[in-house]
């Protein structure tokens, strides 16, 4: 059994570059402490030695940087790069259909802007699928969740949410390679796009498990989740 990872990075990032024109780079190429997030991010899965090999795909102009990137860094020969498409999940099915895998194998899908996810979650993530054949990351809710009915004069609450029922999803999202090629099969024969892969799944009629995350493994999606992210680094100094 082998362990391949996907990591969609297609995004443009609009809400990290929104107002601050000098963040012009997609928020994959970010600097984080001197070095891009998508390679933070690469790093913490080339640690895992279950991991045969990891797709980046990313725009078609981005292509070109990203290839010398992964070689600069080192990457050469286990990370490959595909080009995306429009959406996470057009970007996700190129990466899929890239990889040359048995039934049996693992499929981790990654965000690429959560560049401090560590070795540790990730291998307690391919154990969970091992077990459960899909399982995904998340995060207990702290907070009261309220669920709402938008009106022309804004949100009104229609009922409250017991937290023990609430996960926030997190990556990655791991599955059988059978049950992801499957699960996107289905959702492209009936034109669904799903917010992630897990949804993808679930929609296919297989139960997904879930593992705990970690506040520290969040999506950088602004220009104050940078400070964030560096001040996560300099508290792991094991980390990379």
């Amino acid at each position: 059994m082998r362990v391949f990872v996907i990591l969609p990075a297609a995004g443009l990032g609009t809400r990290m570059t929104a107002g601050h024109p000098s963040l012009a780079a997609p928020k994959q190429f970010l600097e984080l402490a001197g070095v891009p997030i998508l390679i933070h991010t690469l790093r913490a899965f080339a640690e895992v030695p279950q991991v045969a090999a990891m797709y980046v795909a990313v725009r078609a102009s981005e292509i070109d940087r990203l290839t010398a990137q992964v070689r600069d860094y080192g990457f050469a020969g286990k990370v490959h790069v595909v080009e995306g498409g429009d959406n996470r999940q057009e970007s996700v099915a190129n990466a899929l259909n890239a990889i040359e895998c048995d039934p049996g194998d693992i499929i981790l899908v990654h965000d690429a802007v959560r560049p401090l996810i560590d070795a540790a979650t990730i291998e307690r993530t391919i154990r969970a699928v091992e077990k459960h054949d899909a399982a995904i990351v998340g995060l207990p809710a702290v907070d009261t969740i309220k669920q709402v009915e938008r009106t022309a004069d804004g949100a009104i609450i229609t009922s409250t949410i017991p937290r023990e029922y609430i996960v926030q999803a997190q990556t990655p999202q791991g599955f059988r390679c059978h049950l992801l090629r499957r699960a996107f099969a289905e959702a492209a024969a009936d034109e669904f796009v799903g917010t992630d892969e897990a949804s993808l799944v679930e929609r296919a009629g297989a139960q997904v498990a879930v593992v705990l995350g970690s506040p520290a493994n969040f999506k950088i999606t602004q220009p104050g989740d940078l400070e964030l992210a560096e001040f996560y680094l300099q508290r792991q100094p094991a980390h990379h």
